[in-house]
């Protein structure tokens, strides 16, 4: 959670009700959804748009994704306080500040610098201090692992072989699988060292997830 008192965020708190009129039921997600101010992720010019239930651009063509979408993937997760998770794409932080906000210890990883250093210092300004990485998604944070929860913001064609092995016996991946026109949600449960299930969650549009890093 933040390291700052709680605020008062009217305006994310409406948001919060809409995502719960929408199918949202986890209650952590809407507090934490109620709680982060999504404006201070966003350009100065897009402000008014913060709290509208829509993506919005940020740099290097990437995006702060819906906050439907956001709370969806958080929901599919079933995130437990404490739990250890790692995030494939930071772009703008707002997903790691939601995460933050539910008591996960966070690990996230950026492939564009100039995004982990903006998330980076938004997060610290806001009070969040989750472990930032400058790196690439595919390779994941091996020196890190076992992860309880393993969270994608980005699109894959084909599950990353190299997470999959990052995530313990007992943990859930949750990513938006398949190509650029379109993608599922998908929940992949770790059953046993070479044991998986998954099941499909709806349809989703996400940016590619791309592999190498990016000054």
């Amino acid at each position: 959670m933040s390291d700052n008192a709680p605020q008062n965020h009217p305006q994310a708190e409406k948001l919060a009700r809409e995502l719960e009129r929408k199918g949202i039921r986890d209650k952590r997600v809407l507090a934490a959804i109620a709680s982060v101010a999504r404006e201070e992720f966003i350009d100065a010019s897009l402000r008014e748009y913060a709290y509208l239930d829509k993506p919005l651009p940020i740099e290097k063509g990437q995006t702060i994704s819906q906050p439907y979408t956001v709370a969806y993937q958080s929901e599919l997760l079933g995130l437990k306080p404490g739990e250890k998770v790692l995030e494939i794409g930071t772009g703008s932080g707002y997903q790691a500040a939601i995460l933050c906000e539910m008591g996960a210890v966070v690990y996230s990883i950026e492939r564009y610098e100039a995004l982990h250093l903006s998330a980076k210092a938004t997060l610290h300004r806001l009070g969040y201090y989750p472990h930032l990485f400058f790196g690439d998604g595919y390779e994941g944070l091996p020196e890190e692992a076992p992860f309880d929860k393993i969270l994608l913001t980005a699109a894959p064609d084909v599950v990353p072989e190299k997470l999959l092995k990052q995530l313990r016996v007992g943990g859930w991946m949750v990513l938006p699988l398949g190509g650029r026109m379109g993608q599922k949600m998908t929940l992949i449960k770790r059953l046993g060292e070479e044991k998986f299930s998954e099941s499909e969650h709806g349809d989703f549009i996400f940016v590619p997830m791309q592999k190498g890093t990016e000054k």
